[in-house]
């Protein structure tokens, strides 16, 4: 497999994370959206990262879908989504809640960094919904006596929050306190310092 894609996005990271989590070897391509566009688009018409190049050549190009897909070529006690009720479907809203964050986060970069005129209503509305969305995170966690948040080892969802927790805190410095959600903070410093998130990671690149 190719993994196409910058490991400063959470999207690509959690991707990233999976694989070395499963055992699964890949190739990764460190291509930027912005000035590795060329490449990029010759895989994926939409010119977005992650993109996911499998062994016959068919291309993933979604994040959780991705996901989806490297859970089935793992036995069913491995896959890190939940794989009964209610656990499942609990877990894929965290996980849609993470990446909804990190789309905001993204859009809220896009509006301060690359127009010359910052809409003050869009940039706004971006803020209220990353604080919106790590207000129920944090309300949901708090609720969990696990070690993570779906058990007694590291889930999809866990990769997803702390991903996005820590592009968040990089992209846009200030923007969140740690302090405002101790347990997301807490839970993002211990997902940091397993060796695989310390393996598959790099700081933030602004887009030139």
């Amino acid at each position: 497999m190719i993994l196409i894609g910058q490991y400063d996005s959470p999207f690509v990271r959690r991707v990233g994370i999976a694989l070395t989590l499963y055992g699964i070897s890949y190739e990764h391509h460190p291509w930027s959206a912005f000035g590795d566009a060329d490449k990029i688009r010759s895989y994926n018409p939409l010119t977005r990262v992650p993109t996911l190049v499998l062994d016959n050549g068919e291309v993933l190009i979604e994040s959780h879908l991705m996901l989806d897909y490297l859970d089935s070529l793992v036995p069913v006690d491995r896959r890190m989504f939940p794989t009964t009720e209610p656990a499942r479907h609990q877990a894929l809203k965290v996980s849609a809640l993470a990446t909804g964050l990190g789309d905001k986060a993204v859009s809220l970069f896009y509006e301060m960094r690359l127009h010359e005129k910052v809409s003050d209503l869009w940039a706004g509305r971006c803020r209220t919904q990353i604080e919106t969305v790590l207000a129920v995170l944090e309300a949901d966690l708090k609720e969990r006596s696990t070690l993570y948040w779906f058990g007694d080892r590291i889930g999809h969802a866990d990769i997803a929050v702390a991903a996005v927790f820590r592009f968040i805190g990089e992209a846009h410095p200030g923007l969140v306190s740690p302090a405002d959600f101790p347990a997301l903070g807490a839970h993002a410093e211990r997902m940091e310092a397993l060796p695989v998130f310390q393996t598959v990671s790099q700081p933030f690149i602004a887009p030139a």
